[in-house]
């Protein structure tokens, strides 16, 4: 019996939509730009899974000028603590050296005490009457809110205070400052207030893949790209991974064929249509959720480099609003043209 060998690499997707830049996205950044005179501390959330792609170069133009932390949330979803683990956040804090960077689950305690310590800490360096206010900013969906809520659990043990959800699009609007820290009058520190931001998307995203990637951590809603086009990419993936098709071995027999795979899912699972047909779609869909809840594999789909973030914003530079929408429009004929051949 041969061996099974995985692809090496993905169909090129010339029909998928690059941009998922909505109206509360562009409200949400200019209204930012409008409160960055009484912010102390931009906090900016970014996927562990995506660290790279979730990086948004709107906030490195709009929100210029404050102090920042960055924040790479999710972590539990995308490391196991391995040795190559430890040597892509290496990797990463390098990147931004000699700024400090978190790795956070927001599930773990002693994570968030450390993103708590690390508020403290910046707001008794800087003494202000009213108080310490934070940003938190993000791509949509890379868990802003659940951040938030955790910390506010963890500092003054209250009850959430935003809503959070799987899909995309929750927070619509810029919230109300809400408090972490109470005020210390033994030791002289004021309260601590975070703020709470709509996930911010990119104008235009570079390419296919990256699309899909953001799919699939959740920064796009699940009906912009056909689930099973995003399940055939995140089987890509997995079969990329060393020992992956084990992770699907109770619904199929390692394959790079999605159609095969999500029919065993199907029937394995019961997801079926009239007259038994395997419901292909719906199958895809619970895949994509049981990889984002970690029980598909725990990997990031970026691939980490010591020159990967310069490369980043090579990539970015000059990428203005305008010339993205070129690009859109370049891209929306290359699809054009790419139909009427599959129909010739």
């Amino acid at each position: 019996m041969a061996s099974f060998l995985p692809r090496v690499t993905f169909p090129s997707q010339l029909s998928l939509p690059r941009s998922y830049f909505l109206g509360h996205h562009a409200a949400g950044l200019s209204k930012m730009k409008t409160m960055l005179s009484s912010i102390d501390l931009i906090i900016e959330c970014r996927d562990y899974r995506v660290p790279l792609t979730s990086r948004n170069p709107l906030f490195e133009q709009s929100l210029a000028g404050r102090e920042r932390l960055v924040i790479y949330t999710k972590r539990d979803l995308g490391s196991k603590d391995r040795a190559s683990d430890r040597r892509r956040e290496e990797i990463i804090r390098a990147w931004h050296a000699p700024h400090p960077i978190l790795f956070t689950d927001h599930k773990s305690k002693k994570d968030i005490k450390t993103v708590l310590n690390f508020a403290i800490d910046h707001a008794a360096s800087r003494y202000s009457l009213l108080g310490s206010r934070i940003l938190v900013v993000g791509m949509p969906n890379v868990g802003k809110s659940s951040l938030l809520n955790a910390l506010r659990m963890a500092g003054v043990n209250k009850a959430k205070a935003a809503y959070t959800g799987a899909q995309p699009g929750v927070t619509r609007k810029i919230a109300s400052g809400v408090k972490i820290v109470e005020r210390d009058e033994e030791k002289g520190t004021e309260s601590v207030y975070l703020v709470d931001t709509p996930g911010v998307f990119v104008p235009f995203v570079p390419n296919a893949e990256a699309m899909m990637k953001l799919a699939l951590v959740g920064s796009v809603k699940d009906t912009i790209i056909a689930p099973v086009t995003l399940c055939d990419y995140l089987l890509f993936h997995i079969n990329k991974q060393q020992g992956g098709e084990a992770w699907y071995k109770e619904y199929c027999k390692p394959t790079n064929d999605v159609v095969e795979f999500l029919e065993a899912v199907s029937r394995k699972s019961g997801r079926l249509g009239k007259g038994g047909v395997p419901d292909l779609d719906a199958s895809a869909l619970w895949i994509i959720q049981r990889w984002r809840q970690g029980h598909l594999g725990t990997f990031v789909l970026d691939e980490v480099e010591e020159d990967g973030l310069e490369k980043k914003m090579r990539e970015e530079i000059g990428l203005s609003l305008s010339q993205a929408r070129k690009q859109a429009k370049d891209a929306q004929r290359a699809r054009g043209k790419a139909r009427q051949a599959e129909a010739a």
